[in-house]
């Protein structure tokens, strides 16, 4: 019963200014053992007609004893080409889980991010409700939820700085099945709708396959969408990312 020391995650990042955390992938399958966790750093400098700087941090810890989970994660990225930020954001996350029963638990998170490409200077999130188990295969695990949270977002100048205070429902559907031992895919969708406008909505989806390599290395590729119906002006309704790379667990 200890905290893992050390794991090491390299990323080959594609494209992408996403907006929604995606905590589900971030949940360990492992039901027995207390303390997981994972830490990442990515960097690299480039020099050609420009001087390109990519900076990626990504940390997550969690806490299980089969009656509560807690689960932190903290994810912050940085690129920037001849003296121009391209992608500049963060977030921190923190989850808790409580076992009702077998099948239910009841769950609350709080969230902060920045997103610098999509003018979200703040946006902080607040939420509970019910997660429901819907198999008890351990190789073939379906998930539903149902959380009502509270949003506060201040967007950038070039909104003047605009305040919004919105209720927003957030319903996700979460599967990870394991039909190998050298085979895992993790895939989680989320929708959430303003409770009081329900055509200004958000839709996200992950899904990330991994090949066991060796008995603690992975080869990882994920695939993430997001759609906002209202972003902030100038930003893109739909934006994606891709990564590939290894994953070294212990």
């Amino acid at each position: 019963m200890r905290l893992p020391i050390f794991i090491f995650l390299l990323f080959l990042t594609g494209y992408t200014h996403a907006q929604v955390i995606n905590v589900e992938t971030m949940r360990k399958k492992t039901d027995s053992a207390k303390w997981t966790g994972s830490v990442s750093l990515d960097a690299s400098l480039i020099k050609n007609k420009n001087s390109i700087f990519k900076i990626a941090t990504k940390a997550d810890v969690q806490y299980n004893n089969k009656k509560e989970l807690w689960l932190f994660v903290n994810d912050l990225k940085f690129e920037k080409a001849a003296e121009k930020s391209f992608v500049n954001k963060g977030t921190q996350h923190l989850r808790y889980n409580h076992k009702v029963m077998e099948t239910i638990k009841m769950e609350g998170f709080v969230q902060a991010q920045y997103d610098a490409i999509s003018e979200i200077d703040f946006r902080g999130l607040i939420g509970a409700g019910p997660r429901f188990k819907l198999s008890s295969d351990e190789d073939y695990r379906f998930y539903l939820g149902t959380l009502i949270m509270y949003e506060y977002e201040q967007t950038s100048e070039i909104e003047n700085n605009k305040i919004n205070k919105d209720v927003r429902g957030s319903t996700y559907f979460s599967f990870s099945i394991y039909p190998t031992e050298t085979i895992g895919i993790i895939s989680t969708s989320y929708y959430q709708p303003r409770l009081d406008a329900f055509k200004d909505y958000r839709l996200s989806s992950t899904t990330s396959v991994l090949f066991k390599i060796l008995e603690n290395l992975a080869f990882k590729t994920t695939f993430t969408y997001n759609f906002d119906a209202y972003p902030v002006v100038t930003i893109p309704k739909a934006q994606y990312e891709l990564t590939n790379g290894l994953l070294y667990t212990f």
